[in-house]
């Protein structure tokens, strides 16, 4: 790899990180690729691809696990609606939310909010995070996926 490919290469990846702390940041705004890549400088095109092969899942992909973990934190607390997290977090469509939510946790919105809070009592708060993250449902059946 020459030099001026390694000064690119990490000229993308801090564009990425920026493009991703953004994500993180404004979760529960409009948010998409496009708006995303060209707020880092980036096409479209590009910006997904190389954040694919950096993180291992699409920008949008990312996005939508990233609001579906706000919205598990929102409904364990307990004094939103569904339909109120639904919105905090970025959905504009009750529908999408919950067929989302169900893909990556396993469960309804409202089933989630209804579980026990013993789930992740006496769990260290890292490992609490670890047990209680989103799981994508090819991850679940991965028979290479290590345990928590």
């Amino acid at each position: 790899m020459t030099r001026i490919d390694q000064t690119d290469r990490l000229r993308d990846l801090a564009a990425l990180r920026r493009a991703k702390d953004r994500m993180d940041r404004d979760h529960a705004q409009p948010l998409d690729v496009a708006a995303v890549a060209a707020a880092v400088h980036l096409s479209a095109g590009h910006a997904s691809r190389a954040f694919k092969a950096a993180y291992g899942e699409t920008p949008y992909s990312y996005l939508m696990t990233r609001r579906v973990e706000r919205a598990m934190t929102l409904l364990r607390r307990g004094d939103l609606s569904v339909t109120e997290v639904c919105f905090a977090v970025g959905y504009g469509s009750l529908g999408t939310f919950s067929t989302r939510f169900s893909e990556l946790v396993g469960m309804s919105p409202s089933e989630y909010k209804e579980l026990d809070d013993d789930v992740a009592v006496g769990l260290p708060p890292c490992i609490a995070r670890q047990v209680l993250r989103p799981v994508r449902n090819r991850e679940a059946t991965d028979p290479g996926r290590p345990l928590a």
